[in-house]
């Protein structure tokens, strides 16, 4: 017998490389929040990434998969919401940072929680099954009504897939390995396809407003390699002016002398900071010199922490 509780999450590894392969499924990359779900008799619990509860973000998922699962499990899923077809982190963001359910429900944002493996189910834990089984029985375990739904997958055609993923301007694709187990970490059992450039970075800094604009003028940006924060470059769009006002107000109570970057950084007005905000932006490309080119700010990430921060290699 076994006891459901917090498993670290298995992560995906990103890829350039696109095949077709019966022995991997293919599913939907969602562009939302990861989250754990452990029930033992009592409330759901829903967690991040890095363990942070988010019961009060999402009270009708709590509510919802009290009522359609089991009494004892440890489910994987993603928490997303839509702009139109597309699962949308920006359109997601209000909603992330909050404890009080009253005021979640109060955003007006509707939220879908997305499950694709099984970890444990009443006394079983089922991490070394093969994901086909984890997946079968996924399906069994649940009654899916919404905001509970089950994450779809194709057997094969992953390239065929992934070329109808961009068409339809989907984040990508995650690959999986049919016969892998699961177990916590970056693996190659799990690979990304992705349509679009974006992840996460760390907050290192900001600049002084210029013109008419407050708060501050753009985010320095960094990436950890090893032990040190390296620099990605800046962000300076995609900001509403509440982000503006708050994000300043809590950068300046974070304010240090010197640079956290493990290189110069040339840039006027520089205020350091505490590497302690990491923030999820969309980009075209890297340029030749290691910098973000046309970064847009799509909002903030409690799910992960910042020392979890590197550059995603194709």
């Amino acid at each position: 017998m076994s006891a459901p509780g917090w498993r670290d999450p298995m992560l995906a590894t990103l890829t350039e490389r696109r095949f077709a392969d019966r022995a991997w499924l293919f599913e939907r990359k969602l562009d939302g929040v990861r989250a754990i779900c452990v029930r033992d008799g009592g409330t759901p619990q829903l967690l991040s990434r890095n363990r942070n509860p988010m019961n009060g973000a999402y009270p009708e998922i709590v509510e919802a998969i009290a009522g359609l699962g089991g009494d004892r499990f440890v489910v994987d899923g993603e928490i997303v919401a839509f702009d139109g077809e597309r699962t949308s982190f920006a359109t997601l963001a209000p909603r992330i940072h909050l404890t009080d359910p009253e005021r979640a429900r109060a955003t007006g944002v509707d939220v879908y929680y997305y499950l694709f493996d099984l970890l444990h189910f009443d006394d079983h834990d089922a991490r070394r099954l093969p994901l086909r089984q984890r997946k079968e029985l996924l399906r069994e375990a649940f009654d899916f009504t919404d905001p509970l739904r089950r994450s779809e997958h194709r057997d094969t055609d992953g390239d065929a897939y992934f070329r109808h993923a961009c068409e339809q301007g989907w984040e990508g694709l995650i690959a999986k390995r049919a016969d892998s187990p699961y177990h916590g970490g970056r693996t190659r059992d799990w690979l990304k396809f992705k349509c679009v450039s974006g992840q996460e970075f760390v907050v290192g800094g900001f600049t002084d407003p210029s013109g008419s604009r407050q708060g501050f003028g753009a985010l320095l940006l960094g990436y950890y390699e090893g032990d040190s924060l390296r620099y990605a470059g800046k962000v300076g769009t995609g900001f509403d002016s509440a982000t503006l006002h708050d994000l300043h107000d809590r950068l300046l109570r974070m304010e240090e002398k010197t640079s956290p970057f493990a290189e110069r950084v040339a840039e006027r007005g520089i205020h350091w900071v505490r590497p302690e905000i990491v923030a999820q932006i969309g980009f075209s490309e890297w340029t030749n010199d290691g910098r973000l080119r046309h970064s847009r700010f799509l909002g903030e990430r409690e799910d992960k922490s910042p020392t979890e921060v590197v550059r995603e290699e194709k």
